[in-house]
């Protein structure tokens, strides 16, 4: 019985490697106020490597965590960075991209928590960070430094 558990638990733990269709076709909202799909965010970049972070201007934790964020852009410049925002509107994810001064894509997610996409990642905590390889596979799925272990060897990849 405890192996039986043991197996159960190991497998249910284990992070996918690939979007699920639904988390995939979510739509998030441009800069510009249009719609567009995760799918269709994630295949702009196709062939690079993408490094997600899922954050909010509200969040005290975000805000301290952008310098690392920076100095990861600085030392992996080729890597395509997107901003996820979960703030409570679009005026203040705005004014949060402009008063940081965060450089990347920015999309602002709407429903906030309340997505297939969110629902896909679980988010429990932000600042998210995930990381997306060249091929296309989730290869880092959640942590909450810009400077963890495993995103930069990731990124080193």
């Amino acid at each position: 019985m405890f192996i039986v558990f043991v197996t159960i638990l190991s497998c249910n733990s284990q992070e996918p490697k690939q979007f699920s269709e639904a988390a995939l076709n979510d739509t998030f909202t441009t800069l510009e106020g249009n719609q567009i799909t995760v799918k269709s965010i994630l295949e702009k970049h196709k062939g690079k490597t993408i490094v997600i972070d899922i954050w909010a201007s509200w969040c005290g934790d975000c805000i301290k965590g952008m310098p690392k964020v920076k100095a990861l852009q600085n030392q992996f410049k080729e890597v395509s960075y997107l901003f996820f925002s979960l703030d409570r509107g679009e005026d203040a994810w705005k004014r949060g991209i402009k008063k940081y001064n965060v450089k990347g894509e920015h999309y602002f997610m709407q429903n906030a928590k309340k997505c297939d996409f969110a629902d896909f990642v679980n988010i429990s905590w932000i600042p998210r960070y995930m990381v997306v390889n060249k091929a296309g596979e989730i290869v880092v799925f959640n942590v909450i430094e810009a400077n963890d272990n495993k995103l930069i060897e990731a990124l080193k990849n």
